[in-house]
């Protein structure tokens, strides 16, 4: 059950505490500091949250879905992974996703106390805090995914992993390595729609785009390409 005797959820939360508590990388730390300071005009009068977010969702997950990284005035704001980036923001556009499968109670995501359950779904990314330019370096990524890694050892439910995008996609299969599986050579290539199934008993990866804004606003991509490739993922975790 989980490290020790703890349940998954009793071990999610002692890792959350862990994630809130980090001070690891200098400049991410000073960059998430400094967003939640100046504060973006529209939520000039909130208080941010302004320190690493953990992931959340159901303690016995069967689909994780895995980002790059909080928002600097959305999850860095509201602390919780896909929450109050607007209502044209990749949490919106992804809550509205798995709210339409069922996997979701609201179809949107916009507080930590909103009431949002997820069911069969765990929500986290490859880093933890907001990157300047949503761009986190090698190290910065490298640092963080011993989080990833004791996620993926606590949901032990978990079937399948959809990744948000190139970070994600490689990140995912950085923090198999790191946990002694073997990947598969040739190596897993990123492409919206690809699926790798990784193994017995690994979670098997569906790579989709990330649902940011510069990709949905351009129709790079779209609702249906995403519900295809959510699809995937859920038929693969059995949801």
């Amino acid at each position: 059950m989980g490290p020790g005797r703890l349940t998954p959820k009793e071990a999610l939360a002692g890792l959350a505490a862990r994630v809130v508590a980090c001070r690891r990388c200098p400049r991410l730390v000073a960059w998430r500091e400094e967003a939640a300071r100046v504060k973006r005009a529209a939520f000039r009068d909130q208080e941010y949250w302004g320190r690493p977010v953990p992931g959340f969702g159901d303690p016995w997950a069967r689909l994780m879905v895995l980002g790059l990284a909080p928002a600097a005035h959305g999850a860095n704001r509201t602390g919780r992974m896909f929450t109050g980036d607007g209502p044209r923001g990749a949490g919106d556009f992804l809550m509205a996703a798995l709210h339409r499968a069922g996997l979701a109670s609201l179809p949107r995501s916009e507080r930590r106390d909103d009431g949002l359950v997820l069911r069969g779904v765990y929500l986290t990314a490859v880093v933890r805090c907001a990157p300047p330019k949503n761009r986190p370096t090698r190290e910065e990524i490298e640092s963080c995914l011993p989080f990833l890694m004791e996620e993926l050892r606590i949901l032990r439910g978990l079937r399948a992993v959809l990744a948000l995008g190139r970070v994600a996609f490689s990140g995912y299969l950085a923090a198999l390595e790191r946990m002694g599986v073997t990947v598969p050579r040739p190596r897993p290539r990123f492409s919206h729609g690809a699926v790798y199934e990784l193994g017995e008993g690994v979670p098997a990866l569906v790579a989709s785009y990330h649902p940011s804004r510069q990709n949905t606003q351009t129709g790079r991509l779209t609702p249906e390409m995403f519900a295809e490739a959510l699809a995937r993922a859920r038929k693969l975790a059995g949801l």
